[in-house]
């Protein structure tokens, strides 16, 4: 197997001899953010792995793709414990603010949890556009970044323990569920999430497996992508335009770098 760390740092530009400290997880979080594009493309194209750690590396640190929550995360996952950090994945379900409910496709979100001087906190990199650049300490604290600000409160529901509220850079006034999770159910191996790829490419209710989508975030805001449409976050203002479908790749290419 290639060594993962090494290639995980010369793709977020992290050096080989830079000792990785939990307060430099923000800058990991942030090169992360503004290096790998959340993106469904393979899913679309029916091209879709196994989920293992030597896939992971194949796809997202030599082939340079993105990817999912799943992959994402569990990418990350891999580099701090590398990295001599103590952190676990778990599952949870994240919630649609149009319609006030939970999305039904169950645990279908992955995410990292992470401790540190007997604290606790939610690692997230796979959460489209909504990331907290940040660790988000479970007790509560609110945590501000260039994305905005990021809390989390205790839960006692079916789907949880804990549930994610985030107020984005100028995009919300008031705070907003972003997912619910569970802190007591830690996933042992990554090829548990291969349900979760199955579920997301095949229930008709998945949003991933109905048209291609690119969103990253930049250093002026972020840029989502799709067949009809391509929108900006420009330092506040949002510019979006309706595209042809034949227009994707060449956006594809120009914004996110993917042939």
């Amino acid at each position: 197997m290639k060594d993962m760390n090494q290639l995980f740092r010369k793709r977020i530009d992290i050096p080989e001899t830079e000792q990785i400290k939990f307060e430099s997880l923000g800058k990991v979080l942030e090169k992360m953010a503004k290096t790998f594009p959340f993106e469904n493309l393979r899913m679309i194209e029916n091209k879709t792995r196994d989920i293992t750690k030597e896939n992971l590396i194949d796809k997202l640190l030599v082939k340079k793709e993105g990817g999912l929550c799943y992959e994402l995360n569990s990418c990350l996952y891999f580099f701090l414990v590398d990295n001599g950090f103590d952190a676990a994945l778990v599952r949870g379900v994240t919630y649609n603010d149009e319609t006030q409910k939970w999305y039904q496709l169950g645990r279908t979100h992955v995410t990292i949890l992470l401790k540190h001087e007997e604290q606790t906190y939610l690692v997230d990199t796979g959460f489209g556009a909504n990331l907290p650049l940040r660790p988000v300490p479970i007790n509560g604290e609110p945590v501000s970044s260039p994305n905005g600000e990021f809390r989390i409160k205790k839960a006692d529901h079916d789907f949880g323990d804990y549930i994610l509220e985030m107020k984005r850079k100028y995009k919300d006034t008031n705070w907003k569920i972003g997912y619910i999770f569970d802190t007591k159910r830690p996933v042992s191996d990554v090829a548990e999430f291969n349900q979760i790829q199955k579920i997301l490419s095949e229930n008709e209710e998945s949003t991933f497996n109905k048209q291609r989508l690119i969103t990253q975030l930049t250093n002026a805001g972020n840029v989502t992508l799709t067949d009809t449409s391509f929108t900006q976050w420009v330092d506040g203002k949002l510019i979006k335009e309706k595209i042809e479908k034949n227009k994707f790749l060449e956006l594809a290419k120009q914004h996110f770098g993917i042939e």
